[in-house]
């Protein structure tokens, strides 16, 4: 008879106050009013707290139901719903209403679309800008197919930032990521990169990868061009997820963030509780 492992225990370097304030209130209050979704809450990022106090949130756009179905991720793997052409309005109002002067976007993955959700990720950034004058922004996109018209859609748009994770090590991304693949999102950052906007890229660890093996992968993000970069522990979003494997120890993150300062990235954000979004105000270059 098989025996059920026990899950690991949370040590105490992962451990977040829980979310209060009044600013907390307000992002929950015009998030619930205006029908949007966050990546905060969709992808349960336990930095939600802390960032929704601060008033600042990671924006979903394109509805909360994907396409794909990635074992990592806590967002629903269904029939997506019809484009919502008057969310861009809503998101542009609510960063009106939060006084923001830095915003993050990012999607689902819509492959049901012929355009892969390019236009209104286009119409929601200029939105942004129309109702937010000065205001810089991160978009953290999926990888359209390596589609470069549709890549060109948001690119012409002039984000600050444009981010797109490679998620995890070569060996582990076919077991985790759904359509995706490792060779494809380092072309996505390349192109991206070519054309002199700041690329970003993250990385999760706790997967089962070896050292050396995200030292690899750190090196093939940066031959892309990019400039940013996270490393971030994963956390299982539920029992259905890819399990975890390890909490990464603090001074593990310390050294491969020292790592990729070498290999000339010129922002790296290293530690257990990075997320992709996290401080992204940081890195408007």
């Amino acid at each position: 008879m098989s025996v059920k492992s026990e899950p690991l225990r949370l040590p105490r370097w992962m451990k977040v106050p829980l979310p209060h304030g009044e600013d907390y209130s307000q992002v929950k209050r015009l998030i619930r009013e205006h029908g949007l979704h966050t990546i905060c809450s969709s992808g349960n990022c336990p930095n939600k707290g802390e960032c929704w106090s601060a008033g600042t949130a990671t924006f979903m756009i394109l509805g909360d139901k994907c396409t794909r179905n990635c074992r990592f991720c806590y967002v629903e793997s269904l029939k997506p719903d019809p484009v919502d052409w008057g969310e861009a309005a809503r998101v542009a109002d609510s960063i009106r209403k939060l006084k923001l002067k830095h915003a993050v976007l990012t999607s689902v993955a819509r492959d049901d679309l012929a355009d892969q959700g390019a236009k209104a990720w286009a119409r929601t950034i200029a939105m942004v800008r129309k109702l937010n004058p000065g205001i810089t922004m991160e978009v953290l996109i999926p990888d359209f197919g390596m589609r470069s018209e549709l890549l060109d859609l948001v690119i012409a748009e002039k984000p600050e930032i444009v981010s797109h994770n490679l998620e995890t090590v070569e060996r582990i991304s076919p077991k985790i990521r759904s359509l995706a693949t490792y060779e494809r999102s380092l072309r996505v950052l390349r192109y991206i990169a070519d054309v002199g906007i700041t690329a970003k890229s993250g990385i999760m660890l706790g997967l089962g990868e070896t050292r050396e093996e995200v030292r690899t992968t750190l090196k093939d993000i940066r031959s892309t061009g990019t400039r940013v970069l996270t490393i971030g522990q994963y956390l299982p979003p539920s029992e259905h997820n890819t399990p975890l494997v390890e909490y990464v120890r603090p001074e593990v993150f310390d050294e491969l963030g020292a790592f990729g300062r070498e290999l000339g990235f010129d922002v790296v954000e290293s530690g257990p509780l990075v997320r992709s979004s996290y401080h992204s105000e940081r890195h408007v270059l």
